[in-house]
């Protein structure tokens, strides 16, 4: 083997550990796409990422009012009004709203809104 090949290689499995790390502390949205890792804790550490229904967001002069009712989040188990500027949303995977709470359900970590609305 050669040095190059043996360069090649070397960065290959780092790659490929660095995608499997990254995949390993993520989870994908119902319809496929995946949350960034940053956002979305592990259930085990209190926190969770799910959509949440359009009619539980509102758009004003200055951000997103997000109004989560219990069922509407997993992590949801009652009434909660948050807001959201704009310029913090992440434009998410697939056009729906999904919002991340950690380390409860009081706190956002991430917020997704479609991209037509970032």
């Amino acid at each position: 083997m050669t040095s190059a090949s043996l360069v090649m290689s070397v960065i290959t499995i780092a790659g490929l550990s660095m995608l499997l790390a990254v995949r390993s502390n993520a989870h994908q949205a119902g319809s496929g796409w995946t949350y960034p890792p940053a956002c979305c804790k592990d259930k085990d550490v209190g926190g969770d990422c799910a959509a949440i229904p359009a009619a539980d967001v509102r758009k004003g002069a200055r951000g997103f009012s997000v109004t989560l009712r219990p069922g509407d989040h997993p992590l949801a188990t009652r009434s909660h009004r948050f807001f959201i500027p704009y310029g913090d949303e992440i434009p998410s995977g697939d056009g729906e709203y999904h919002i991340c709470l950690h380390p409860t359900e009081d706190n956002v970590n991430c917020f997704f809104a479609p991209p037509e609305d970032v």
